[in-house]
């Protein structure tokens, strides 16, 4: 089961992007539509209706807000305080803050890893295009 750290918010009951948040573990399931963050199953967004929230609690269907963590910890738009930081996802965080990448995203990140014909410049935080175009001679590294 693929494990991130993640930006957690909460939006039902919240203005919008003022409810509470957190940095911390989400482990997801195989085929990324299932979320587990501190107790709660939440489910991703299949259809319309929730234009500032992509997962939902499968038991209460309060309404969440999930993203990749930004280093310019900028990840609430209007939340009235800095999200609070899972004690176990501590060390990880600051060293992400620090420029290193986060685990499991060494690599760049999508749910499988790099896209095909595309690597990722660690230096930029960017995916650059590799691919070679048909008739032409593959590069050595």
């Amino acid at each position: 089961m693929p494990r991130r750290i993640m930006f957690v918010q909460l939006k039902t009951g919240y203005d919008i992007d003022r409810g509470p948040s957190w940095i911390g573990w989400v482990d997801f399931s195989k085929t990324w539509k299932t979320a587990y963050f501190q107790g709660r199953t939440l489910r991703r967004a299949t259809s319309g209706g929730m234009f500032d929230a992509n997962f939902h609690d499968v038991d209460s269907d309060d309404v969440f807000w999930i993203s990749g963590p930004k280093r310019d910890r900028s990840d609430t738009r209007y939340g009235p305080e800095d999200p609070a930081v899972d004690a176990d996802a501590a060390d990880a965080y600051r060293a992400f803050l620090q420029g290193a990448p986060l685990p499991g995203r060494e690599d760049g990140w999508t749910p499988t890893g790099p896209r095909p014909g595309r690597s990722f410049d660690r230096s930029t935080d960017r995916s650059s295009d590799q691919s070679i175009l048909p008739g032409s001679a593959a590069r050595a590294a």
